[in-house]
């Protein structure tokens, strides 16, 4: 129960962290340097310079119908992990700009987008590994995804590259470039992010003396192990091939321990970004 609950107050922390970043890299970099991009923060943007409706009054009234879409087309669980960003992220927004402090650090054009960029990818990567939404654009794609199997990604980048396009009404080129490159940097870092993890090495040990080195992982490493049976390609010869999970930090010594019992054994080692199950993301078991 305990567990349960630390859980959900972990992933609230981090929606409410992601937004909150994300709300600075627009306070601090993208308004004071005029620089346009795509999202709900773009449309605003467009909007705004269009018909001067306020950014923070169309990103709320924006996010609540998207809010309200979502929740009618892809259920209840998906409107209870995307409330906090609708209401959260345009409330903390409106309270960064009223802060003087935070606008003006940079005039350099360049810094600001990749600055930007850095923050905008890693905000929206934390919300989304913390299993929620960040609102907003990302509801489109979701829902075009649930009713016509439209690719989200697609669709997503599709209605980015629409905005940046649109903001040419009110923005030079050298601006519509710098929003290409601020969705670029954006991308790229929010992949980065979401395939951070509890980095681990993988290990593939082809040696006729696999049951030794089985019993060597199981009781001087403290790991887990799977035999997978194999043919030799050469001479097809049957034989099993003893593959294991470990942290990066036990390499070494499995290393040392192998080749002590078969100095010919055959070690294919791969660096693996996150492992489930029982021994790292739950307590072992013990027989």
């Amino acid at each position: 129960m305990l567990k349960k609950y630390y859980g959900l107050l972990k992933n609230i922390a981090l929606i409410l962290l992601g937004n909150t970043i994300y709300a600075l890299a627009v306070t601090i970099f993208i308004l004071p340097s005029g620089l346009i991009t795509g999202g709900t923060t773009g449309l605003a943007l467009l909007f705004y310079h269009q018909l001067g409706v306020p950014i923070t009054i169309f990103v709320s009234i924006f996010n609540i119908s998207m809010f309200i879409l979502g929740a009618l087309v892809l259920g209840k669980k998906f409107a209870l992990t995307t409330l906090i960003s609708t209401f959260y992220y345009p409330l903390i927004l409106g309270v960064f700009q009223k802060i003087p402090s935070l606008q003006g650090i940079t005039s350099d054009h360049l810094l600001s987008t990749i600055y930007a960029g850095i923050m905008i990818g890693f905000s929206i990567g934390i919300v989304i590994k913390a299993g929620a939404s960040t609102g907003g654009m990302d509801i489109p794609p979701l829902v075009l995804n649930k009713k016509f199997g439209f690719p989200v990604s697609v669709v997503m980048y599709g209605l980015d590259f629409t905005i940046l396009l649109s903001q040419m009404l009110f923005a030079n080129k050298e601006q519509v470039l710098y929003g290409m490159l601020l969705v670029l940097i954006y991308t790229v870092v929010l992949d980065k992010i979401l395939l951070l993890g509890q980095s681990r090495t993988q290990v593939k040990i082809v040696s006729e003396k696999y049951e030794e080195i089985n019993q060597m992982i199981i009781k001087h490493l403290d790991r887990g192990s799977t035999l997978i049976h194999a043919e030799t390609g050469y001479c097809h010869n049957n034989n099993l091939v003893v593959l294991t999970v470990i942290s990066n930090r036990e390499l070494p010594k499995l290393n040392e321990m192998v080749l002590s019992i078969d100095p010919k054994a055959f070690m294919i080692i791969n660096r693996v970004n996150e492992v489930k199950g029982r021994g790292f993301t739950m307590d072992k078991i013990y027989k």
